[in-house]
């Protein structure tokens, strides 16, 4: 079944030098963008992580750092790859968990602000354990009836993403062909930051998701515990997730500056 858009989606997958979103590196990146009349555009492109790739790293992807000695640094894509998601929807395979926060914070590495909350995101994988319970491969033999040649390439990961999710609105009538519908039920929580440090409650309230504050309100700790902002700032956590919690201790400063104007009035 192929997607009813409303606005272009980009499929895309990452290969990186390891899985820490603060100090690891974009090797490879992958897309396919998808126009509401099916045209694709379809790039790959390899990246010079500026930093060694450990072995066990090319062990999965096979990229080596001779392979990257003359590609490109993010900063210098970074612009041009910002540009071609501007109004698109994304969407991958744990992109939600990794691949967008990464991508976030090499942007903010590189100095290229670019705004993630107008886009809906849908991840492929989300959908997949809620039905089935399996990995991209087993997912891409389940519902296309194919091997996933390349795995771990990010290309070979990128193309069978986006055939899967077609496969899957085949198979699950209940499954909405519809990004936003898509979009919600690939979500595991109603997420502030791109990480999920923080979470929407069913009041639309910001609560802590980690840590030894989780399930607290993020307004209250700030308020008791004036420390965690700056352990929070000062701290590895993606750029993203401390934009977030600035975000909610600027509005709680306008909200008290608004109560002392009231209270003289």
């Amino acid at each position: 079944m192929e997607l009813k858009l409303k606005r272009p989606i980009i499929f895309f997958d990452l290969e990186t030098t390891g899985i820490n979103i603060m100090t690891d590196r974009i090797v490879e990146i992958s897309f396919i963008k998808i126009m509401p009349n099916g045209e694709e555009i379809e790039r790959t492109r390899r990246i010079n992580p500026g930093i060694p790739i450990p072995a066990e790293a090319t062990a999965v992807h096979h990229i080596t750092d001779e392979d990257v000695a003359d590609c490109p640094t993010f900063r210098q894509v970074a612009r041009d790859l910002a540009n071609q998601m501007v109004g698109c929807d994304i969407a991958g395979f744990n992109s939600n968990r990794f691949d967008i926060p990464m991508l976030d914070q090499e942007f903010h590495n590189a100095g290229v602000d670019f705004d993630f909350s107008k886009a809906r995101f849908v991840d492929v994988q989300t959908i997949f354990h809620k039905k089935e319970q399996r990995t991209l491969v087993a997912a891409y033999r389940f519902y296309c009836d194919k091997e996933l040649d390349g795995a771990h390439s990010a290309n070979a990961d990128t193309r069978a993403t986006y055939e899967v999710l077609k496969a899957q609105l085949d198979r699950y009538p209940d499954l909405v062909n519809d990004i936003e519908s898509l979009s919600a039920f690939s979500s595991q929580n109603r997420n502030v930051d791109l990480m999920g440090r923080l979470i929407f409650n069913d009041k639309n309230q910001e609560v802590i998701n980690f840590g030894k504050y989780k399930g607290r309100l993020a307004e209250e700790v700030l308020r008791t515990d004036p420390g965690y902002y700056n352990w929070i700032q000062q701290g590895e956590f993606a750029e993203n997730t401390k934009r977030a919690f600035t975000r909610i201790r600027l509005r709680m400063q306008d909200e008290k500056g608004l109560f002392k104007n009231l209270t003289r009035c």
